[in-house]
């Protein structure tokens, strides 16, 4: 069965009764039909004094065509974790339309390991990026109409782009203003995809809606001919904006098949942004349960590095324990093992392919200083010799391993890893940050190219070098480093997987997000709008006769 047909095969708990499982009361959440509901922020400042939770990290080698199976691992876990008598709740990003549309599809997991329901979460859910995206385009008009009646503020360059929740080349860069009417001004402008505009990183950042207007009110969307920064809060913009998001601002809850809750709250790409989900619904989950599994977007080099070195900076956050996903095949595909043949058994190349695996593990161990385990997404054509030179290798570097069948079992397929875990949680470890704050921009690029991706260096365009002095002469050189970055290899090129040759990373651009708090690093050929792949997945998604959707998977 399609993952949509095991989903619709499944009978949900009202929402309320999950909440209950959790200590929420059905006055303390908005209902949003009988599966969703939005938490209330008073939830929170109820449970201020309470101890936090156990926190465990999901993330990944570098993600192939073949898929790792992240989310599912994560919600497998979760399951796994209640079938054992613990008290687990998940923290999870929110889909995206733009693959939801384009190549990858649903985002809410596989198999009997998802969280539901699974077409509402995967298309409009509660409305929180549309929200963001409506506050990110009125922030774009106030722009446009202030300068049409007069530009008192005096801008000479704006540098706020308009976005939309899809994947659309097209509009990456656009000629605006080109209706002929008096005083409107013509010129270039571009769309992001929403959840890599500035605005869904600070919903995601932010502590409270306080801190969320503060903090768009700091973002700067334009420079006066004197190089001055004009802010969101000088265009009178912040309170609208704040308003727009007043109720997507509180955590979403729904569950897994399985009736294990699920805050899912944010949506940012890590690849393009910092793939984390909203800092929000952790705190919150870390109040309500006594093990939280949260997962960070495509591999422990893009989506890990940006949780610890941004989020967990920034919230005061720790992971107990991270758990780095793999598959046998994927690690064959990144030895060089054509795509074809991937279920043939090949020890040469699953030896070749290890070397992703070791180093983002190494990196998890020895930069972060954390505790790891490794969990193997099982398929059926996976040998027993493949397993068991996988467990020898591991074993030799004293990794653990837990071979995970959360997919077609659910969360008794993920209990080896659970009762791992809880042991793992337990051990002391010595987090600690790739960079210190206070260096300077460039040397905090390195030291992530150097330590996390294994380069031999940065090379900068011009305009980059440009940009990272003037980010230092207006004050912002302290704040941390968000690198967008291919998410298929630790170089920028999508194509070198081995990496086995010495390479270096290459700056193209280099933006400020002051309302984020962060700087971001566009290298290689990123951009921060995705095109469609030739055959997009909206092309076999359709609803029937009997108003069933269909394609989704």
């Amino acid at each position: 069965m399609e993952d949509i047909e095991i989903a619709r095969n499944t009978k949900l708990e009202k929402i309320t009764k999950i909440a209950e499982d959790i200590g929420l009361k059905e006055e303390e959440l908005e209902l949003y039909g009988k599966y969703k509901a939005k938490i209330s922020p008073e939830v929170f400042q109820h449970r201020k004094e309470k101890k936090d939770g156990k926190l465990i990290l999901i993330t990944a080698i570098n993600p192939t065509p073949l898929g790792e199976g992240k989310t599912t691992m994560a919600i497998g876990l979760a399951d796994g974790l209640r079938k054992i008598g613990k008290n687990a709740i998940l923290a999870l990003r929110e889909p995206s339309l733009g693959p939801v549309f384009g190549i990858k599809g649903g985002a809410t997991g596989g198999g009997h390991s998802q969280i539901a329901p699974m077409e509402d979460i995967n298309l409009h859910f509660t409305g929180d990026i549309h929200a963001i995206t409506s506050a990110n385009n009125l922030l774009s008009a106030m722009i446009d109409n202030h300068i049409y009646f007069g530009n008192e503020l005096g801008f000479e360059k704006v540098v706020w782009k308009r976005c939309v929740d899809l994947n659309d080349r097209q509009l990456r860069v656009v000629n605006t203003g080109l209706s002929g009417e008096k005083n409107i001004m013509p010129r270039m402008d571009g769309f992001d995809i929403s959840v890599a505009s500035e605005i869904m990183a600070i919903f995601c950042l932010a502590t409270d809606i306080q801190d969320l207007k503060r903090k768009i009110g700091n973002i700067i969307v334009g420079y006066t001919k004197e190089n001055k920064p004009i802010t969101a809060r000088d265009l009178k913009a912040d309170g609208a904006m704040t308003v727009l998001l007043k109720d997507a601002i509180e955590p979403n809850l729904v569950q897994s098949l399985e009736k294990t809750p699920a805050i899912v709250h944010g949506g940012p790409f890590a690849n393009i942004a910092h793939g984390c989900n909203s800092v929000i619904a952790t705190k919150l989950a870390l109040k309500l349960g006594d093990y939280v599994v949260t997962e960070a977007g495509f591999g422990a080099d893009l989506g890990a590095e940006k949780f610890l070195d941004i989020k967990c900076r920034k919230a005061n956050l720790k992971p107990d324990a991270v758990v780095c996903v793999a598959t046998i095949k994927a690690l064959k595909y990144h030895g060089g093992m054509p795509k074809e043949e991937i279920k043939k058994e090949s020890i040469e190349y699953l030896e070749r392919g290890f070397h992703n695996l070791e180093k983002h593990v190494e990196n998890l161990q020895n930069v972060f200083g954390l505790n790891v385990i490794v969990a193997i997404n099982q398929y059926s054509h996976d040998t027993k010799e493949e397993i068991k030179f996988l467990q020898e290798k591991l074993q030799e570097k004293g990794i653990e391993l837990s071979l995970v069948e959360a997919w077609e079992k659910g969360g008794e397929g993920a209990k080896d890893l659970a009762k791992k875990i809880v042991d793992l949680t337990k051990k002391p470890s010595n987090f600690q940050y790739v960079y210190e704050l206070n260096e300077k921009i460039q040397d905090k690029i390195e030291e992530i190219a150097k330590k996390i991706y294994g380069a031999q260096g940065v090379e900068y365009e011009r305009q980059a070098l440009q940009k990272i002095e003037e980010i230092t002469k207006l004050g912002y050189a302290s704040l941390p480093i968000c690198i967008a970055k291919t998410q298929y290899s630790f170089s920028d090129d999508p194509k070198n997987l081995e990496c086995k040759e010495p390479f270096t990373i290459h700056v193209q651009d280099v933006i400020l997000k002051a309302g984020a708090e962060f700087i971001v690093v566009i290298t290689g050929k990123m951009m921060t709008m995705p095109g469609l792949p030739k055959v997009p997945a909206a092309e076999n998604i359709d609803v029937t006769e009997d108003g069933r959707i269909v394609g989704i998977f």
